[in-house]
């Protein structure tokens, strides 16, 4: 019952961050590295891509792949964060200093631990039996 509640608020967060993305991309277009070109597609993309895996991890059937598809989603998207914070962008208006970025880093983290508890995952790394997967 706990991982249902859990799966249903936090697919509800990634719903509306994802939405968010596309009522204002620009926010998130400019925190895009300009080593990935087109900031404008990322930002729709990603949006894409967190409306559809919040939508997932809220399914119990495809709980397993939608947590293990957004532990890589954001692993893939930290490198925006990092590029933000090393180059003092600020996100919609508000800069974040050390304390922000590293506040946002450990949210990272947290949300990554989520997706792999979601999945299962985390039960299977944590284990000490020899057939983890």
């Amino acid at each position: 019952m706990l991982r249902h509640i859990v799966a249903t608020v936090y697919g509800l967060a990634f719903i509306w961050i994802g939405i968010a993305h596309f009522i204002t991309p620009e926010n998130f277009a400019e925190i895009v590295p300009p080593l990935f070109l087109f900031p404008m597609f990322w930002a729709y993309a990603s949006g894409a891509m967190e409306i559809a895996g919040g939508l997932a991890i809220i399914a119990p059937k495809a709980r397993v792949y939608a947590g293990r598809f957004l532990a890589v989603f954001l692993v893939g998207v930290y490198p925006a964060n990092l590029y933000m914070w090393t180059h003092g962008i600020p996100y919609n208006g508000t800069s974040f200093g050390t304390l922000g970025h590293s506040i946002r880093l450990v949210i990272q983290i947290i949300l990554i631990t989520i997706a792999l508890y979601l999945s299962g995952d985390l039960e299977r790394l944590t284990s000490t039996e020899d057939n983890k997967f």
